[in-house]
Formats: structure tokens, C-alpha cells, sequence
């Protein structure tokens, strides 16, 4: 019978941090630990586990951290320290439907291909109540990009940015060594999102639409979908100064090539993903440097376009940068 833990990450959390704790002991398949990395709290945090510590069968470990790890290098230690065969990443401020980890172990165990699956969540205010949006509607996961998840697209989905939420993620034991740590790539890029592009090269990911928890979203979150880089509507796409699109560019760009010479010591990548950085690189450089005068940026734009790299690299409103690229 395989093990379950639970990876908790605390920072001042005890706003919340009860609702959590309560919804993890109502879990209608048990889990075998709950093991708790505390990065500094001062406030009840942990007198609240304490308490809850004496109300549960299964063991409670709490780590507290001599220095600020912040979230990403502390969920990593707190997965490391998990013992279990499955490890559950647990927010401080969120709550789990009942069914969550027994639909999780059962998705695992009918996908034995998949080292890690992530659910839906609804999203809920500060006071627990529902704003009418689901996570996957937040971030655009429509039912036509998870299609292309599931035929295999997950790698390049997720280079275009935030999918996957660690709240709602599970993650097998074996797969930390493959996953190793969090790179120094770019800010943006932490845990959950490592874990996720790592294992999606390999399709190794997968998803449940169905909404396992209840994803709070309040202003004294550390991360999260508040940090989902703003859309860039039509007007301020003429408005804003050339340079700050370029440097978004150029952004871009960078990380492409980072990953690439990150993923190059990798033994298993195979020419696919090598294939997709250096197209994702030439093609935003080549945004990058387009010049001043429109005219001259006509040829290279219709180049990428004809050849699909707007769609691919950009998906949705791929029309929109194609035509900001002719004309802002």
C-alpha cells in the first residue's frame, strides 16, 4: 500500500491555516503524514499545529527554518523531508474538497505513466466565498489547450507561461531526483512551475478537471494567480513605449536560451524539446530586434507568421503581437 504525505509551507498563515488543517483530517482516504516546513512565522502558526498535531492518528513533523527560505527552496526542503510514495503540496490558506487525495490516487494509479497530476480548484475571496471562476478559467486552460495537453503539448503550453498551481498538484516520490532543484533561471519560474515543465517533457503531468480544492486568492499571498502577468490589451499595445515591449522580448528570449543550456546536461531530453527552445529563442529575438521603421519589419513578421510561429509560441489571440509587431 503506498504511503501518502502531505507537504506543508508555512509563513504567518494562522488567518487561515485551521480551515486547511480541518479539511486534510476530513480526507475520505487517510493520509499517512503531514509534514510542515515553517519559514519564520511570528504570528499563531504554529501553536495552531500544535494543537491540531494532538487531534489527528497520523504524525505530524514540523521543520522550523532558522532563515527565510522563501516559498520555492522551502517546498523543496519540505518534499525532501517527505517519506511517503506520494507527496500532496499543501497552501497555508487554501481548503480540500474531501475526495481530493482518493481522485488523485485514483487517477495516478489508472495513468501508471504519470508521475505527477494536478487538479481545477474554485476560486474563492478572502472569505471563503466562491467568485464564480474556476482556476482552469482563470488562466485560459480551455477545453481546446487541454486537448493539446493531452496529445502531448504540455512542454510547449506550459513555456507560455502559469498552468499549473502547486496547491492543487501531487507529486510521486521517485520523480525528485529527475526533478532536482529549482534552477536559477528567472523569478517567475519556481517550484510548481519547475516540477511541471520538467515531468511535462517527458508528458509525464496530468490533469483532472475536476475542482479538488478551494483556491483562495487575498492580498497577503505570497504567490499565486495574482501574479499572472497582465494581459496586454489592444489600446496599450499602441500606448506603451517600444522598449517595454522589447524588453519583454528580450525576456523572453533569455529564458528560452537558459532553459536550453540547462536542459542540454540533461541525458534523457530528447530532440523535440531541444528543437522547441531554439525555435521559441529565434523567434522571440527576432521580435526583439525588429527595426524602428515598419516597412522593414514586414518580411521577418510574415516569415514566423507563415510558418505558424505566432500561434504556437503565442496560442489564443495570436493575431494580436503579430499585428502590434507590424505596427506599434
Amino acid at each position: 500500500m503506498q504511503k501518502i504525505s502531505v507537504a506543508l509551507c508555512t509563513f504567518n498563515g494562522a488567518e487561515f491555516l485551521s480551515k486547511q488543517l480541518e479539511s486534510i483530517k476530513q480526507q475520505t482516504m487517510p493520509i499517512h503524514e503531514l509534514v510542515v516546513c515553517d519559514d519564520g512565522s511570528s504570528d499563531e502558526t504554529l501553536a495552531i499545529i500544535e494543537r491540531f498535531s494532538k487531534q489527528v492518528v497520523f504524525p505530524v513533523q514540523v521543520h522550523r527554518n532558522p532563515v527565510n527560505l522563501g516559498s520555492s527552496k522551502n517546498f523543496e526542503q519540505c518534499m525532501a523531508l517527505c517519506q511517503g510514495d506520494l507527496i500532496f503540496l499543501c497552501d497555508q490558506d487554501d481548503v480540500w474538497m474531501p475526495e481530493k487525495v482518493e481522485k488523485i490516487v485514483n487517477y495516478l494509479a489508472e495513468n501508471p505513466d504519470k508521475e505527477a497530476v494536478f487538479s481545477n480548484a474554485t476560486m474563492i475571496d478572502q472569505a471563503g466565498f466562491p467568485t464564480g471562476k474556476t482556476s482552469f478559467e482563470q488562466i485560459e486552460f480551455t477545453a481546446e489547450v487541454q486537448n493539446l495537453w493531452q496529445a502531448g503539448g504540455s512542454f510547449r503550453i506550459l513555456l507560455k507561461g502559469y498552468v499549473v498551481t502547486g496547491a492543487a498538484l501531487a507529486v510521486k516520490k521517485r520523480a525528485l531526483p529527475k526533478i532536482g532543484a529549482v534552477p536559477n533561471i528567472t523569478k517567475e519560474l519556481i517550484h510548481d512551475g519547475w516540477i511541471a515543465l520538467n515531468l511535462s517533457m517527458a508528458n509525464q503531468i496530468g490533469f483532472i478537471n475536476t475542482c479538488l480544492i478551494q483556491y483562495r486568492e487575498h492580498s497577503n499571498q505570497q504567490v499565486g494567480f495574482k501574479s499572472k502577468p497582465a494581459h496586454v490589451s489592444l489600446l496599450q499595445r499602441f500606448t506603451r513605449s517600444r522598449e517595454d515591449k522589447l524588453g519583454t522580448l528580450r525576456k523572453k528570449a533569455d529564458i528560452a536560451h537558459a532553459l536550453l543550456k540547462h536542459f542540454e546536461d540533461e541525458k534523457e531530453v530528447n530532440a523535440e524539446i531541444t528543437t522547441a527552445l531554439l525555435r521559441r529563442e529565434a523567434f522571440y529575438r527576432m521580435r526583439a530586434n525588429l527595426p524602428a521603421n515598419r516597412l522593414l519589419r514586414f518580411i521577418p513578421v510574415v516569415k514566423h507568421a507563415i510558418r505558424g510561429s505566432y500561434q504556437l509560441e503565442e496560442g489564443g489571440k495570436w493575431w494580436r503581437p503579430l499585428l502590434g509587431d507590424l505596427f506599434e
